[in-house]
Protein backbone atom coordinates (compact mmCIF):
# COMPACT_ATOMS: atom_id res chain seq x y z
CA UNK A 1 0.00 0.00 0.00
CA UNK A 2 1.28 3.45 -0.85
CA UNK A 3 2.28 5.67 2.07
CA UNK A 4 0.63 8.68 0.43
CA UNK A 5 -2.79 6.99 0.64
CA UNK A 6 -2.56 6.41 4.41
CA UNK A 7 -2.89 10.05 5.57
CA UNK A 8 -5.90 10.44 3.31
CA UNK A 9 -7.56 7.40 4.86
CA UNK A 10 -6.76 8.62 8.38
CA UNK A 11 -8.20 12.04 7.63
CA UNK A 12 -11.36 10.51 6.20
CA UNK A 13 -11.79 8.39 9.33
CA UNK A 14 -11.26 11.42 11.54
CA UNK A 15 -13.78 13.44 9.53
CA UNK A 16 -16.30 10.58 9.77
CA UNK A 17 -15.88 10.38 13.55
CA UNK A 18 -16.20 14.15 13.92
CA UNK A 19 -19.39 14.13 11.84
CA UNK A 20 -20.79 11.19 13.79
CA UNK A 21 -20.24 13.04 17.09
CA UNK A 22 -21.80 16.24 15.74
CA UNK A 23 -24.80 14.36 14.35
CA UNK A 24 -25.23 12.50 17.65
CA UNK A 25 -25.07 15.75 19.63
CA UNK A 26 -27.69 17.47 17.46
CA UNK A 27 -29.94 14.41 17.46
CA UNK A 28 -29.85 14.00 21.24
CA UNK A 29 -30.26 17.74 21.91
CA UNK A 30 -33.24 17.85 19.57
CA UNK A 31 -34.89 14.78 21.06
CA UNK A 32 -34.16 15.32 24.76
CA UNK A 33 -33.26 18.99 25.15
CA UNK A 34 -29.86 20.65 25.38
CA UNK A 35 -29.80 20.69 29.20
CA UNK A 36 -30.41 16.95 29.45
CA UNK A 37 -27.57 15.68 27.27
CA UNK A 38 -24.02 14.94 28.39
CA UNK A 39 -20.71 14.33 26.67
CA UNK A 40 -20.95 10.69 27.75
CA UNK A 41 -24.37 10.34 26.13
CA UNK A 42 -23.09 11.86 22.88
CA UNK A 43 -20.09 9.50 22.84
CA UNK A 44 -22.34 6.50 23.48
CA UNK A 45 -24.76 7.57 20.76
CA UNK A 46 -21.87 7.87 18.28
CA UNK A 47 -20.40 4.53 19.41
CA UNK A 48 -17.07 5.92 20.67
CA UNK A 49 -15.40 6.40 24.04
CA UNK A 50 -15.46 9.52 26.20
CA UNK A 51 -11.75 9.87 25.52
CA UNK A 52 -12.35 9.79 21.76
CA UNK A 53 -14.93 12.56 22.13
CA UNK A 54 -12.31 14.68 23.92
CA UNK A 55 -9.88 14.16 21.04
CA UNK A 56 -12.32 15.92 18.73
CA UNK A 57 -14.31 18.39 20.82
CA UNK A 58 -13.75 20.25 24.07
CA UNK A 59 -17.42 20.34 25.07
CA UNK A 60 -20.92 19.40 23.99
CA UNK A 61 -21.40 23.00 22.83
CA UNK A 62 -18.43 22.69 20.49
CA UNK A 63 -19.81 19.42 19.10
CA UNK A 64 -23.18 21.07 18.46
CA UNK A 65 -21.55 24.05 16.74
CA UNK A 66 -19.43 21.98 14.36
CA UNK A 67 -22.00 22.13 11.55
CA UNK A 68 -22.05 25.93 11.63
CA UNK A 69 -18.25 26.01 11.71
CA UNK A 70 -18.06 23.80 8.62
CA UNK A 71 -20.57 25.89 6.72
CA UNK A 72 -18.70 29.12 7.44
CA UNK A 73 -15.39 27.52 6.47
CA UNK A 74 -16.95 26.54 3.14
CA UNK A 75 -18.13 30.12 2.74
CA UNK A 76 -14.59 31.42 3.31
CA UNK A 77 -13.34 29.04 0.59
CA UNK A 78 -15.99 30.50 -1.71
CA UNK A 79 -14.69 34.03 -0.94
CA UNK A 80 -11.14 32.91 -1.77
CA UNK A 81 -12.29 31.63 -5.15
CA UNK A 82 -13.84 34.97 -6.20
CA UNK A 83 -11.99 37.07 -8.82
CA UNK A 84 -9.20 39.17 -7.30
CA UNK A 85 -10.59 42.29 -8.98
CA UNK A 86 -13.79 42.25 -6.91
CA UNK A 87 -14.05 44.66 -4.00
CA UNK A 88 -14.25 43.07 -0.53
CA UNK A 89 -18.00 43.51 -0.01
CA UNK A 90 -18.84 42.48 -3.59
CA UNK A 91 -16.76 39.32 -3.15
CA UNK A 92 -18.42 38.54 0.19
CA UNK A 93 -21.93 39.03 -1.18
CA UNK A 94 -21.26 37.03 -4.35
CA UNK A 95 -19.70 34.22 -2.32
CA UNK A 96 -22.72 34.17 0.00
CA UNK A 97 -25.10 33.99 -2.99
CA UNK A 98 -23.10 31.18 -4.58
CA UNK A 99 -22.85 29.30 -1.29
CA UNK A 100 -26.58 29.68 -0.67
CA UNK A 101 -27.31 28.28 -4.13
CA UNK A 102 -25.12 25.24 -3.47
CA UNK A 103 -26.51 24.77 0.02
CA UNK A 104 -30.16 24.95 -0.97
CA UNK A 105 -32.69 25.06 1.82
CA UNK A 106 -31.28 24.06 5.20
CA UNK A 107 -32.04 20.51 6.26
CA UNK A 108 -34.32 19.86 9.27
CA UNK A 109 -31.31 19.11 11.50
CA UNK A 110 -29.79 22.53 10.77
CA UNK A 111 -33.12 24.24 11.43
CA UNK A 112 -33.46 22.39 14.75
CA UNK A 113 -29.91 23.43 15.68
CA UNK A 114 -30.70 27.06 14.86
CA UNK A 115 -33.68 27.00 17.18
CA UNK A 116 -31.60 25.38 19.92
CA UNK A 117 -29.00 28.14 19.61
CA UNK A 118 -31.57 30.83 20.22
CA UNK A 119 -32.91 29.08 23.31
CA UNK A 120 -29.69 28.53 25.28
CA UNK A 121 -27.18 31.22 26.34
CA UNK A 122 -24.37 28.64 26.55
CA UNK A 123 -24.83 27.79 22.88
CA UNK A 124 -24.97 31.45 21.89
CA UNK A 125 -21.65 31.94 23.72
CA UNK A 126 -20.18 28.92 21.89
CA UNK A 127 -21.36 30.39 18.58
CA UNK A 128 -19.71 33.73 19.35
CA UNK A 129 -16.43 31.97 20.18
CA UNK A 130 -16.57 29.87 17.01
CA UNK A 131 -17.28 32.88 14.83
CA UNK A 132 -14.53 34.97 16.45
CA UNK A 133 -11.89 32.67 14.97
CA UNK A 134 -13.65 32.61 11.61
CA UNK A 135 -13.90 36.41 11.67
CA UNK A 136 -10.11 36.76 11.83
CA UNK A 137 -9.70 34.36 8.91
CA UNK A 138 -12.32 36.17 6.87
CA UNK A 139 -10.77 39.55 7.71
CA UNK A 140 -7.49 38.36 6.17
CA UNK A 141 -9.33 37.65 2.91
CA UNK A 142 -10.96 41.10 3.06
CA UNK A 143 -7.63 42.79 3.75
CA UNK A 144 -6.05 41.16 0.70
CA UNK A 145 -8.70 42.83 -1.50
CA UNK A 146 -8.61 46.31 0.01
CA UNK A 147 -7.26 49.22 -2.03
CA UNK A 148 -7.16 51.76 0.82
CA UNK A 149 -4.71 51.76 3.73
CA UNK A 150 -5.82 49.87 6.82
CA UNK A 151 -2.66 49.62 8.97
CA UNK A 152 -4.42 48.40 12.11
CA UNK A 153 -6.78 46.14 10.21
CA UNK A 154 -9.81 47.90 11.71
CA UNK A 155 -11.77 48.21 8.49
CA UNK A 156 -11.03 44.62 7.48
CA UNK A 157 -12.20 43.29 10.85
CA UNK A 158 -15.29 45.51 10.83
CA UNK A 159 -16.15 44.36 7.31
CA UNK A 160 -15.81 40.68 8.22
CA UNK A 161 -17.74 41.09 11.47
CA UNK A 162 -20.56 43.02 9.79
CA UNK A 163 -20.85 40.38 7.09
CA UNK A 164 -21.10 37.54 9.63
CA UNK A 165 -23.64 39.47 11.73
CA UNK A 166 -25.79 40.05 8.64
CA UNK A 167 -25.78 36.32 7.92
CA UNK A 168 -26.60 35.44 11.53
CA UNK A 169 -29.47 37.96 11.70
CA UNK A 170 -30.79 36.65 8.38
CA UNK A 171 -30.85 33.11 9.70
CA UNK A 172 -32.65 34.14 12.89
CA UNK A 173 -35.25 36.08 10.90
CA UNK A 174 -35.71 33.15 8.52
CA UNK A 175 -36.36 30.78 11.43
CA UNK A 176 -39.26 33.06 12.43
CA UNK A 177 -40.54 33.56 8.86
CA UNK A 178 -43.53 31.72 7.37
CA UNK A 179 -42.78 28.26 5.95
CA UNK A 180 -41.53 28.43 2.38
CA UNK A 181 -39.75 31.77 2.77
CA UNK A 182 -36.40 31.51 0.94
CA UNK A 183 -33.44 32.16 3.24
CA UNK A 184 -31.61 34.08 0.51
CA UNK A 185 -34.46 36.57 0.10
CA UNK A 186 -33.78 37.71 3.65
CA UNK A 187 -29.99 37.38 3.49
CA UNK A 188 -29.76 39.38 0.27
CA UNK A 189 -31.64 42.30 1.82
CA UNK A 190 -29.60 42.11 5.03
CA UNK A 191 -26.30 42.10 3.13
CA UNK A 192 -27.37 45.01 0.92
CA UNK A 193 -28.35 47.02 4.01
CA UNK A 194 -25.21 46.15 5.97
CA UNK A 195 -22.91 46.73 3.02
CA UNK A 196 -23.77 50.41 2.53
CA UNK A 197 -20.83 51.45 4.68
CA UNK A 198 -18.40 49.02 3.09
CA UNK A 199 -18.91 49.29 -0.67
Amino acid sequence: MSTTAEPGLRERKKAATRHALHDAAVRLATEHGYDRITVEAIADEAGVSRRTFSNYFGSKEEALMYGDFQRVQSLIESVRSRPATESPWAALTAAAASFNSELGELDPQSVAQGRLLRAHPALIAAQVQTFAGVERELAAEVSARMSEDDPRGVRARMTAATFLVALRVSLNMWLDAPAGTPLWSIAEEALATAGRGFE
